[in-house]
């Protein structure tokens, strides 16, 4: 990403999110947007796929607390495009190399202008941007973030489970080691002198950063390049991993594995792996945050002279709920601790709603038994007050 996107992305309208938003209106908003530009659910929609990739974007500055921190401080700073002298600042203008900032040092007038900033910046920034301080070359290169997605069935999702992933990806050239160079003795980039990365005029007296297009990025040129990777010291590599999915995860839910990602350059870190979880329906069991739901027939007689009522729970044995005379159909009861597995290793509740079952045919004795019950309770009218509040209205 160069200084110029980031500054200038704003990845709260990219969410629908106000700048204020909690960390859960912020995973909310993302949750939503994956699940209607993701490229499964619009396939061959090359619109889609690239909302998605910003949505994405978006939601890893957003979503990770420092990187947030991180991006407020370089927008509150530059503004639109440009930097924020304050009301002191006499609204001149000065030549003013970003460059400068995130390497840490200045040169000539430029220092004069921004030295009360100090090398502060280049803290701030340097995570983002993968720059060095003062007098460095050739830079570490943190590896790319990679996305993968997982099926789990409706159990396996509220208790767990370890999964096979078979990951194809970016990883450094077995053949030269990752230098891009067949002898393994690639040279310093003198376009960008090792950082990867060169300034451009940027409009209003600044500069902005982009990657070197001479070397890629990297830093380094093979003086004889690599047959294998053609001198990117990169190859596509694959791998099966074992991811463990926590207990408790939800259908849509992003999942980040730090480190899981493409391996990094020259002692670089490498890249996260973001595993978005799909979660298949069972026919018995529904799901409610971090309560599970039933729903369990029951006679006309149970619902209405109550009694008890045996209810099967997720992977273990039945509970048995005492029902109250007169329980009204559509009711919900509560078994506590037989739902979902949460965060802090504790359950949520099964939750078990009554469907009084009409029976469709009935043998002579029951009609009998009914007509009998019809005759005894012919002066109640059940629907009596509904037709007075239906005239009061």
């Amino acid at each position: 990403m160069s200084t110029k996107d980031f500054v200038e992305k704003d990845y709260y309208k990219v969410l629908g999110v106000p700048k204020d938003a909690t960390e859960a209106e912020i995973k909310k908003a993302y949750r939503k947007l994956a699940r209607e530009f993701h490229p499964d659910a619009n396939k061959g929609d090359a619109k889609a796929e690239d909302r998605f990739k910003e949505i994405s974007e978006a939601n890893d500055i957003l979503g990770d607390t420092k990187r947030r921190k991180e991006y407020d401080e370089a927008r509150a700073l530059f503004g639109n495009g440009g930097l924020r002298t304050g009301p002191g600042a006499g609204g001149g203008s000065f030549n003013f190399d970003l460059g400068d900032l995130f390497g840490g040092g200045a040169q000539g007038g430029t220092q004069a202008g921004a030295g009360g900033f100090g090398g502060g910046l280049g803290d701030v920034f340097g995570g983002l941007f993968n720059r060095g301080g003062p007098g460095t070359r050739v830079q570490p290169r943190r590896g790319q973030d990679i996305e993968s997605e997982v099926t789990l069935s409706f159990t396996e999702a509220v208790d767990g489970a370890t999964v096979p992933l078979r990951m194809s990806s970016q990883a450094p050239c077995k053949a030269c080691s990752g230098t891009g160079d067949k002898n393994g003795t690639p040279r310093v980039c003198p376009t960008c002198v090792g950082t990867g990365q060169v300034s451009r005029g940027g409009g209003g007296g600044f500069s902005l950063t982009d990657p070197c297009v001479d070397c890629r990025g990297r830093g380094l040129i093979a003086q004889d390049p690599c047959d294998v990777c053609k001198g990117s010291g990169r190859a596509k590599s694959s791998r099966t991993m074992q991811v463990r999915i926590p207990a408790g995860v939800s259908d849509g839910q992003r999942i980040r594995l730090r480190g899981k990602g493409t391996a990094g350059e020259r002692g670089g870190h490498a890249g996260d792996l973001y595993v978005v979880v799909h979660v298949g329906s069972h026919p018995v069991f529904g799901r409610k945050d971090d309560n599970l739901t039933i729903t369990v027939p029951v006679t006309y007689v149970e619902a209405a002279l109550g009694g008890e009522v045996k209810v099967p729970t997720l992977g273990g044995p039945p509970v048995t709920l005492k029902l109250p005379a007169g329980t009204p159909n559509g009711r919900t009861m509560r078994a506590r601790g037989k739902g979902a597995m949460r965060k802090d290793g504790t359950r949520g509740d099964l939750l078990v709603t009554v469907e009084v079952a009409v029976p469709k045919d009935l043998d002579d004795k029951a009609r009998e038994a009914l007509e009998s019950y019809r005759e005894a309770t012919a002066g109640e009218d059940p629907r009596a007050e509904l037709f007075q509040a239906a005239k009061g209205a």
